[in-house]
This record gives C-alpha cells, structure tokens and sequence, in this order.
C-alpha cells in the first residue's frame, strides 16, 4: 500500500477521523463574575493516578481564554437528551447560558442541570497543537452521576448512543483506560 507523502486534504481529514464517535461535554468556568462555557467532544480521561483528563480547545475560541485566565473550569458530561444544549455551547454567542439551568460547584465553575455526570478540575498544562490546544487538567471533584445514554458526535452530527446489553459485564482491556468494576468512566 502507497502511503501519501503530503499533508492530506482538511475535508477528507474530517470525513476519515469521523468515523471515530466520541461523547459530548461542556466545560465551563467563571470569568469575572460571569459564567462561560464551550462544547467539546475532544475530551478524555487521561490518568487515574494522578486523576487527569485531556481536552482541546480550539485556538480560534473566544470562551476558551476566559476559563484559562481563572484555571478553575467543570466538565460536564451530555446526556442524549441535551443535543439543543450542545449545540448552544458549539456556537459563538453572548450569552451561551441565557435559559440554561445551574449551580456552582465548590471551584465556582457552572455545572449545568441534567448532565449524566460531572467534574471539577485545575488546568495543569496548556500545550500547543496545530489549531488547538491540548489541555492537560487534575479533577479536584466530581458529582453523583445518573441514570442515561450520553450524547456522541459521529459523522459531523450529534448522534445518540449505539445500544448496548445493560446487564453485560463491563469490557476491561489492560491498555485502556477502564475502570474493571463498573461500566462507567468514572
């Protein structure tokens, strides 16, 4: 197989690396008194010890800049219910929160009503990445996590999640990131 020498082409890039669904998450944090928030589905968990996750904002983002000034942000987890939710937080806009429902967590970042499952978390390094940044950051806390299917991007849209068997035994491969006794992330 001939493997191409150049930089491949921006669109077949995106058709290629979308087959590839991933969960939908808004994080937030507060910025002079007011609450700021973006969606990301560049998310990950990263390390149980230290527990750390990964995200990626992109570089062209407005409300990024404003959470990394405090440092202090939440993750929180979509539900397949919140596809409006999600498309709020995707867009530039004044006030991305106008009608959105939420508390402050004990870092003062907004954690939204309904999410499946959220956390807190202290930005520990910022990295440059092509027209992203790659965000390393330490989880300080978290919330009770609820009942649901998350919210998945795949293909360019947001999609619901694949159907799954809820009395199988969770799947725990030694080079992934798993968690052996329960089915989910956390």
């Amino acid at each position: 197989m001939d493997l191409p020498s150049h930089e491949p082409d921006p669109q077949r890039f995106r058709q290629v690396l979308g087959h590839f669904a991933s969960g939908v998450t808004v994080i937030t944090g507060m910025h002079e008194g007011e609450p700021a928030g973006f969606a990301c589905q560049a998310f990950t968990a990263l390390s149980i010890d230290p527990p750390l996750v990964l995200f990626c904002p992109a570089k062209a983002s407005g409300t990024w800049p404003r959470i990394a000034r405090v440092g202090e942000l939440g993750v929180n987890i979509l539900s397949a219910e919140q596809r409006d939710l999600a498309r709020k937080f995707g867009v530039t806009a004044a006030d991305k929160f106008d009608g959105v429902s939420w508390s402050s967590a004990d870092n003062d970042a907004p954690i939204i009503d309904g999410v499946l499952a959220w956390a807190t978390c202290t930005v520990e390094t910022v990295h440059d990445a092509g027209d992203h940044f790659i965000v390393t950051a330490r989880v300080t806390g978290f919330g009770d996590s609820r009942p649901g299917d998350p919210l998945l991007f795949y293909r360019g849209r947001f999609t619901l999640s694949a159907t799954t068997d809820r009395d199988a035994l969770p799947e725990v491969v030694d080079t992934l990131l798993a968690w052996p006794r329960y089915a989910d992330w956390m």
